[in-house]
């Protein structure tokens, strides 16, 4: 029996689930880093750390939800003491990224915050060799040279360079990196292994414990700044509110896309997503932009995609 022009509706309907967590990726990824700017920048929220805080208690909230009740993944345990001292060391590393990031925002444009962040490659490697003492061939290490370039070509050429704010962005990066590391090698043995659900799951709420201490000190009285703000503009709790869950369905999408699809296509779809979010935040702020500053950033991305075949080649 012929099998020619035969139609495979699961395999049709996989390409647009597919598509559609994609689609869902790049909108939470791209909106809630416009929110922000938003927020700390165009809206005049002047508290990074509070944003933060309101970002990984809904991360705790809706983690728990989505795990307990929804079983999206199956829940997984903290083992040991041990385990729950690692996560939190985990935690307080990516509390860094995070508010270093959104402090940074406050200070730079979407594009240049973009192009800087482009250049985690090269932070990872940097601790891989400095923590693991891991070489990788010097091909691959070539392929930062761009990477960084790129960066210092941007910085030259961006109208709206901030020096506190590349400082807050760079540290927001090595921070990210730093994380990626570490959990590579705390989080190794099959027994303390936690998918990026569960880890959540776990970091959130530890998060949330560092982030409310440094806020009622660093931000004195933004609970009722926020609350006059809100008499005058509603707009702001439902900015709060929504920004917070789409900080979570960030995860939860990453997680998605790369169930579906793998942790390469994952990477590949990161480096367009940053070029993507660059043209739709000018097309946004309006934020001055130069031929300079868009070389450089396209010089790191290219440096960034040189630098995943090096790895891949190199395995």
């Amino acid at each position: 029996m012929s099998t020619k022009g035969n139609w495979s509706p699961p395999s049709v309907s996989g390409r647009l689930v597919t598509l559609g967590l994609v689609a869902s990726w790049y909108s939470s990824n791209i909106g809630v880093l416009l929110l922000n700017k938003y927020l700390l920048s165009n809206y005049g929220f002047k508290y990074p750390i509070f944003l933060t805080m309101c970002h990984m208690t809904a991360c705790s909230l809706l983690s728990y939800v989505a795990i307990a009740w929804l079983r999206v993944v199956p829940m997984q345990t903290v083992r040991s003491r041990l385990q729950f001292v690692k996560i939190a060391a985990l935690s307080l590393v990516f509390c860094g990224s995070v508010v270093s990031g959104n402090v940074s925002l406050r200070y730079l444009p979407v594009s240049f915050n973009q192009a800087v962040g482009a250049t985690t490659p090269f932070f990872t490697a940097v601790f891989a060799y400095i923590i693991t003492v891991k070489r990788e061939a010097w091909v691959t290490y070539a392929t930062l040279i761009p990477v960084v370039a790129g960066v210092v070509i941007a910085s030259g050429g961006e109208p709206s360079f901030q020096l506190f704010g590349f400082i807050m962005c760079i540290s927001a990066t090595a921070a990210r990196a730093l994380k990626s590391v570490l959990q590579g090698i705390l989080l190794s043995s099959e027994g303390e292994k936690l998918n990026s659900m569960n880890l959540l799951l776990h970091m959130a709420p530890i998060a949330v414990v560092f982030l409310l201490p440094a806020t009622l000190v660093m931000e004195k009285n933004v609970v009722s700044i926020t609350l006059a703000l809100a008499r005058e503009d509603m707009k702001i709790i439902y900015y709060l509110l929504f920004n917070s869950a789409l900080s979570y369905f960030v995860n939860l999408t990453n997680f998605l896309v790369t169930k579906h699809t793998s942790a390469l296509t994952l990477q590949v779809l990161g480096n367009a997503k940053g070029a993507v979010a660059v043209v739709v935040s000018i097309l946004i702020f309006k934020n001055p932009v130069t031929v300079t500053g868009m070389l450089g950033y396209a010089v790191t991305v290219i440096g960034v995609i040189l630098y995943g075949e090096a790895k891949k080649r190199n395995k």
